[in-house]
Parts: structure tokens; C-alpha cells; sequence
């Protein structure tokens, strides 16, 4: 990277971004963080509130409004902005009008000399991923989604709930579409040293009944708790911290993001959520799950799903 400072640029200063904004200044992931977003009076009264913050903040971060001429020394673009999923819209409902801002806005960061890595989180954020890595023309490890990895975390906080064991003890994984037809990979998780499905049977009263049961209401969270706040926004936003300490200090770790298909779990052409080692290049290597024959099956419909969206905008 070109700076000697890890700096840090967010797009979008709504409900997502002004928490992810708020989570980094709290965790004092990196030494700059400049915000963006269209409404430029919210941008500059969140880095003002903000700035008010630092003399609490674990380590001293410089943070200020500014535009996107900033996105050329920085060494991740975090994008937010976008339109918001409603009550009784899902994800993909959104692809049409965050696929034309997302367009001008990836013009305007790639304009500015950018080389970093873009993280995106807008939704549908798989869609928009594969977008922003065709508008760019940055490497495939450069371009870097959520993914799954707020589903994942909701599936280990509702299994840690279930088991009675602290939720960073649960090693599992929700991949595929960050929607409607991602899948848990039973075949693959673990409650501390136990796999799951030893885990149930030796749990008095509990059957695999319930871990559908589980997965139903992780898949389903985001409209719940849109139904009652209007959005989601803490979870995303710390998880897109967790992505982003990954990479400013090249941790190698395995998080469960959207990144492009090339031939592993025999598909290409796609950004969907699978495990990923991620450090400071962005995505080091997308991770291979030996997937059961029914999981296989359950991908191939989240890939086909994700596709089909796809091709009538690009």
C-alpha cells in the first residue's frame, strides 16, 4: 500500500455507516477514517460528533468529511450508501437503483486513483460486490463483500444460546446468498470440540428439528427486526469492522465474505459467501468446504438465484 497510515474511507454515513464509523473509532482499527456521503452536512456533523469522542477512544484516530479526491491514498473504501431495504422488501428488490448508484460512485473512488481494497455492504450486497469488481477493473482480491458473515455470527449467537456455551466457542457457517437461500453447513460445525451433530444427540430434549428451528430465524432475522426498528445496522456494522481488522493487520483470518467464484465448489462467474482467508492483499484464498450432497444442491440454487438477478442489469 502507498501510505505509511492505515486510512480508512466510508461512503455512506447512513444507519450503517455512522455505526460502522462509531465501532471503529471505538476499537481504534485504524489511524485515519474519512467520511463521504451525498448529504455532505450529515457527513461533516457525524466526524464532528465523532472527533468530540476521541479523548475516550482506545487510540488516537483522525477523522474528517472529505471527498473523493481522499480515496486515492486510502487503503480500503468502505461502501454504505445506497437505498435501504423496507418492511416486506427483500434484498434482492434492490438490485435496479443500488446498481445505478453504485455505478457513479465506484467511477468517482476509481477517478480519484484508487488501488486499495473496496469492501461493500450495501445490499444486495453479493450483486453489488460482483458489480463494483466489474465497474472497478481492480483484481478479484481487491474487491471483497460481506457476505454471510452477519448471518454466520446471528447462527453462533443462536446455537451458543441453545447449547449454553459462549457463542465464540461455536465454529460453524452460513454461505451462499446473503438472503433468502443461504444454508447453515451442518457437515461442518463444531460446538467447541464436538461436531453438532454429536452435540444434539447427547443434549437432553434436543433434536435436529431445533437446529432447523435455529437456521429458520437466523435466515429471517433482518425482516424481524426491520418490522420493529426500521433497519439493522450494529451487527452489520461490527462485522464489517471485523473484515476490515483482518485486513489492515494482514491477520489471515477465515471469515465468511463474498468473494468471485473461479471453478471452487464447481462454480465461476459469481460473488456469493464462502469461507475466505483474509489479510492485507484482501481475499488470500477462497476456502473449498466438502460440502454433503444436499448442501451441494442448496448452493447450486443460492448461485443460480444470484445469477439470474444479475444478468438482465450486466
Amino acid at each position: 500500500m502507498k501510505n505509511k497510515v492505515n486510512r480508512v474511507v466510508l461512503i455512506g454515513t447512513g444507519f450503517v455507516g455512522s455505526s460502522y464509523a462509531f465501532a471503529m473509532l471505538n476499537q481504534g482499527v485504524s489511524e485515519e477514517l474519512v467520511l463521504l456521503d451525498v448529504n455532505k452536512s450529515k457527513s461533516e456533523g457525524d466526524a464532528m460528533d465523532l472527533n468530540h469522542g476521541l479523548p475516550f477512544a482506545p487510540s488516537s484516530t483522525k477523522i474528517w468529511f472529505g471527498d473523493y479526491y481522499d480515496c486515492q491514498d486510502a487503503d480500503l473504501v468502505v461502501l454504505t450508501a445506497g437505498a435501504n431495504q423496507k418492511p416486506g422488501e427483500t434484498r434482492l428488490d434492490l438490485v435496479g437503483k443500488n446498481l445505478a448508484i453504485f455505478k457513479h460512485i465506484v467511477a468517482q473512488v476509481m477517478d480519484s486513483g484508487f488501488d486499495g481494497i473496496f469492501l461493500i455492504a450495501t445490499n444486495p450486497v453479493d450483486i453489488l460486490t460482483y458489480a463494483t469488481w466489474k465497474y472497478s477493473g481492480l483484481p478479484k482480491e481487491q474487491v471483497i463483500g460481506s457476505g454471510t458473515i452477519l448471518d454466520t455470527a446471528r447462527l453462533r449467537y443462536n446455537l451458543g444460546e441453545y447449547f449454553q456455551v459462549d457463542s465464540r466457542n461455536v465454529h460453524a457457517y452460513i454461505i451462499g446468498e446473503h438472503g433468502d437461500t443461504e444454508l447453515p453447513v451442518w457437515s461442518h460445525a463444531n460446538i467447541g470440540t464436538k461436531p453438532i451433530s454429536e452435540a444434539i444427540v447427547t443434549k437432553e430434549g434436543s433434536k435436529q428439528e431445533d437446529l432447523d428451528r435455529l437456521f429458520i430465524d437466523v435466515r429471517d432475522a433482518a425482516y424481524k427486526i426491520i418490522e420493529r426498528k426500521g433497519a439493522t445496522f450494529y451487527g452489520i456494522a461490527m462485522g464489517l469492522v471485523r473484515i476490515t481488522r483482518a485486513i489492515l493487520h494482514d491477520e489471515n483470518s477465515i471469515l465468511t465474505v463474498s468473494a468471485l467464484l473461479e471453478g471452487e465448489y464447481g462454480h465461476q462467474d459469481v460473488y456469493i459467501g464462502v469461507p475466505c482467508i483474509v489479510n492485507r492483499t484482501g481475499i488470500k484464498e477462497v476456502i473449498e468446504l466438502n460440502l454433503n450432497e444436499g448442501e451441494k444442491e442448496k448452493f447450486s440454487y443460492s448461485v443460480d438465484v444470484l445469477k439470474k438477478t444479475i444478468s438482465p442489469f450486466l
